[in-house]
């Protein structure tokens, strides 16, 4: 999710690149999960989340719609997000032992946390948060260890061209000013990049360039 605030008052003034070290362990969050909780709509998915989710729960996304994931709007464009739960305001993966049931296939905002992405030029960089995490005593870490992501160059180019599309498709419901072009562009969005299942046997970012592809068509 991007926030628009001074830089200098959430990190501790440092940009960080995969083979960094940043000092995040906090020793596997030993009896801690206030990430967990009251998150609200903040934990945004992408379509390598919702792969990797479906995957692992051998359902659609239209199924987790509700009980997994909601929907909600940020800059005009409709995103989806981990849905927390109604009653004690907790992420739904979170079981009762505190621990993260879906771990392995948890999403890359979970995954990179208190890191965030700073976009810029076209690329990004890390930065840490150095308010959003309690645990005290924390040790220094690789990035890419922390991030745990296969084929990390991949994910790079996937990453920057899924922000790229978003801001271009902000940009144009915002341009356009109607609610009939924001609801087709929307429409049209969820299906390609979330509703229509990807395949499971198939590496996902082969198939996410085909429907990248199928969404220029559109905006051409």
């Amino acid at each position: 999710m991007e926030r628009y605030i001074d830089l200098q008052e959430i990190t501790d003034g440092k940009t960080y690149g995969e083979n960094d070290m940043v000092r995040v362990g906090c020793n596997g969050c030993k009896g801690c999960s206030a990430c967990c909780e009251g998150m609200d709509d903040t934990i945004i998915l992408d379509p390598l989340d919702v792969y990797r989710l479906a995957g692992h729960l051998a359902c659609t996304f239209d199924e987790m719609i509700g009980r997994h994931v909601e929907l909600h709007v940020q800059g005009g464009l409709i995103l989806p997000s981990l849905k927390m739960d109604e009653q004690t305001g907790k992420c739904t993966f979170l079981g009762s032992d505190g621990r993260c049931t879906v771990h392995l296939y948890r999403p890359g905002f979970c995954r990179i946390f208190p890191l965030g992405r700073y976009y810029e030029d076209g690329d990004y960089t890390y930065i840490l948060q150095i308010h959003e995490c309690p645990m005290p005593n924390k040790t220094k870490v690789k990035v890419k260890r922390w991030i745990d992501t296969p084929e990390p160059a991949r994910n790079r180019a996937f990453i920057n061209t899924w922000h790229g599309l978003q801001k271009e498709l902000q940009a144009r419901i915002n341009a356009a000013g109607d609610d009939v072009t924001a609801r087709n562009l929307n429409l049209f969005f969820l299906r390609v990049f979330y509703r229509d299942p990807y395949d499971q046997e198939r590496d996902f970012y082969d198939q996410f360039e085909e429907r990248m592809e199928e969404m220029e068509r559109l905006l051409r």
